[in-house]
């Protein structure tokens, strides 16, 4: 059976040339970066190399990339980080603004800080699964330190107006600081906080725009895994002068933010996986993963009745689509697939044992019964069209099946 792979907003195939680049990392030149010797100094060349390519691709300085185990660790950092040197700096009531839709290792750090007394706006969404900037700007306060919004949501796919939000958190901070400069000397007070800014943009990577000046971006969030490159291995972005104080102490690795013995053929491969992102190549993959996702789209449409898309195609990215197969279990769905070899996702979260229907579709309105209905395909830059009309050939009698034997 030749099985089909359609969960790549899980993980990615690892791109050979990627694998190319991490190999001597592992025999070869196999020594600790942080010894000063030849073997250590081998180590670290790769290391800095990396940083290089990862820094081109964000336009940053190679100085602000920090490499972390993934982009869970790099979200943690970022939102656990900014607020422990804020506090350390006398910030006794931050108010932090992020949304309702966002990856867990956004939202229960906030949750955690939350029970450590840091106030927590969580923004609704609307029916496409996106943040409603006016009701973001009505949720700025005075005691706003910080913003994590994600650029593109992992189960539907939905992009976040990143940018739009950037600029209104760049305007907010001129403006304060402009007051305060104008203000006379006697009732000017300290120097006002600015409002930092989050992005976990792990999902959008592979599609979308990355450039942190152009979208006004202080912090940002990235995975190898999701770029065809290694597990294990990921980075977050920290613009010069922004607070942040480490969470893990011990080897002073990355300017004292992240300690730990540096995951060499990782970040090798990681390096190497964002350098092949160049502009053609991810517009080439847009448009032939989007022409795919289409025609997965019309295909799961026409030939089966009460399938809700729940994915917005025209302010996604190429590669997903929800649906709700209404009247049948998400995970029966995922199941049944997996055994005609198609492996796909559900939005229903299990790993504990219990079936909650996704947070992302209840924030968009999505009823329960529905989101307990839902699938995630996610397509990627090897998926092949044969992929996607099997798809299409065998999902139809499973529905059917799946329905006869449903007590829903």
């Amino acid at each position: 059976m030749n099985k089909i792979y359609l969960d790549y907003s899980a993980t990615t195939p690892m791109d050979k040339r990627v694998l190319s680049a991490m190999m001597p990392y592992f025999k070869d030149k196999f020594g600790n970066p942080s010894s000063i010797h030849g073997f250590g100094q081998e180590a670290i060349a790769g290391v800095d190399k990396a940083r290089e390519q990862v820094a081109e691709f964000l336009n940053c300085d190679p100085g602000e990339v920090i490499f972390t185990s993934g982009a869970t660790e790099a979200d943690n950092l970022a939102i656990k980080g900014v607020i422990k040197a804020l506090k350390s700096d006398g910030v006794k009531k931050p108010h932090i603004i992020t949304s309702s839709i966002e990856h867990p290792a956004v939202l229960e750090p906030c949750r955690e800080l939350e029970k450590e007394g840091v106030e927590v706006t969580y923004l609704p969404v609307n029916s496409s699964g996106v943040v409603d900037v006016d009701k973001f700007k009505e949720s700025i306060k005075e005691n706003t330190v910080l913003v994590s919004v994600m650029y593109v949501n992992s189960e539907v796919g939905s992009i976040q107006p990143i940018r739009e939000i950037g600029k209104i958190i760049n305007k907010l901070n001129e403006r304060k600081l402009k007051d305060w400069k104008n203000a006379k000397p006697a009732i000017r007070g300290d120097k006002p906080l600015p409002v930092y800014f989050h992005v976990d943009a792990t999902q959008a990577v592979n599609f979308l725009n990355c450039d942190v000046r152009r979208n006004y971006v202080d912090l940002l969030s990235m995975s190898g895994h999701k770029i065809y490159g290694p597990k294990g291995v990921g980075v977050l972005y920290v613009k010069s002068g922004t607070p942040i104080k480490p969470l893990q102490l011990g080897g002073r690795q990355e300017n004292n933010l992240r300690s730990g013995t540096y995951n060499v053929p990782g970040i090798a491969g990681l390096g190497r996986a964002v350098e092949l992102l160049d502009e053609k190549a991810v517009e080439n993959n847009n448009r032939k993963i989007a022409g795919l996702r289409d025609m997965l789209i019309s295909g799961i449409m026409e030939n089966i009745p009460d399938v809700v898309l729940n994915t917005d195609a025209k302010n996604a990215v190429p590669s997903h689509a929800n649906f709700s197969f209404l009247g049948v279990e998400g995970e029966s769905i995922l199941i049944s697939l997996d055994l005609e070899g198609i492996a796909v996702s559900t939005g229903s979260a299990c790993a504990s044992g219990k079936l909650d229907p996704s947070h992302v579709l209840l924030a968009m309105g999505i009823k329960p019964e529905a989101a307990h209905s839902s699938v995630r395909f996610s397509l990627g830059k090897t998926t092949t069209e044969r992929e996607i009309k099997k798809t299409v050939k065998v999902l139809p009698p499973i529905i059917k099946k799946l329905r006869e034997m449903s007590p829903m």
